[in-house]
């Protein structure tokens, strides 16, 4: 089968934001989303609300029919929110209030207690996990330790050097992922996967689940239009 497309939708709200009021409406485009073949709709909702607000996430999770990601760092206000809601997946990620975006992936060594403690919860709830991680094969041996059923890869150092030499940038992450399965982990990615490079990756990641994509698509949509840039994004997968 083929990796699903999540769709995240933050830079949506990002620009809602900007001016105030709903638009663009954020609840209209996950919807509109689903609609035009993404397999799934993630949101960040972090705790300054700079884009998903809370509302944001509450209103969504009634009307999605295919499968709702929820990512953030996770406090307690993280935890209450997966256990209302009961997303079909939540996606730990390592970064505090202030951090701009996800750049780094867990310690799952360092942080082995309180990942077990959490994912323990989390599972708890009905509720599938995946942590941010990167390509270093104790994390990643760790992260199936500390019961995780997903790792999500930090694509940023595969983006970033893609264009240098992709046999190069795409290497360790096909190491990595060997170690992944080895360990009984799913694997998903995410973080600057694009039209340029999307298609190598899942090529050369066979057991790719799903990526979740978000900065590029939306800033494809606003040249191609909305349901194109899915579709494009979908046949890249294929």
């Amino acid at each position: 089968m083929a990796p699903k497309l999540s769709v995240n939708i933050n830079k949506i709200a990002t620009i809602r934001n900007a001016r105030g009021g709903n638009t663009p409406n954020v609840l209209k485009a996950a919807m509109d989303c689903e609609a035009f073949g993404a397999d799934g709709i993630t949101v960040h909702p972090r705790p300054d609300e700079r884009h998903i607000t809370l509302k944001d996430v509450y209103d969504i999770a009634p009307v999605i029919t295919t499968e709702f990601n929820i990512e953030g760092y996770p406090d307690e206000r993280f935890l209450k929110i997966i256990k209302e809601i009961r997303p079909a997946q939540a996606t730990l990620v390592p970064d505090g209030p202030d951090v701009l975006t996800s750049e780094n992936g867990w310690d799952t060594i360092n942080k082995k207690d309180f990942l077990t403690d959490i994912i323990k919860q989390i599972k708890g709830m009905g509720v599938r996990t995946s942590i941010f991680i990167e390509t270093d094969a104790k994390m990643i041996e760790n992260a199936a330790v500390v019961g995780a059923d997903r790792i999500e890869f930090y694509t940023g150092p595969y983006a970033h050097h893609y264009s240098a030499g992709k046999e190069a940038a795409i290497k360790p992450y096909v190491e990595s992922a060997k170690v992944a399965v080895a360990n009984g982990l799913g694997i998903n990615a995410g973080h600057d996967l694009s039209l340029e490079n999307l298609k190598y990756f899942a090529n050369e990641i066979p057991d790719l689940l799903e990526v979740s994509i978000g900065h590029a698509l939306i800033s494809d949509a606003l040249y191609y239009g909305l349901e194109n840039t899915i579709n494009m994004y979908k046949r890249l997968l294929q």
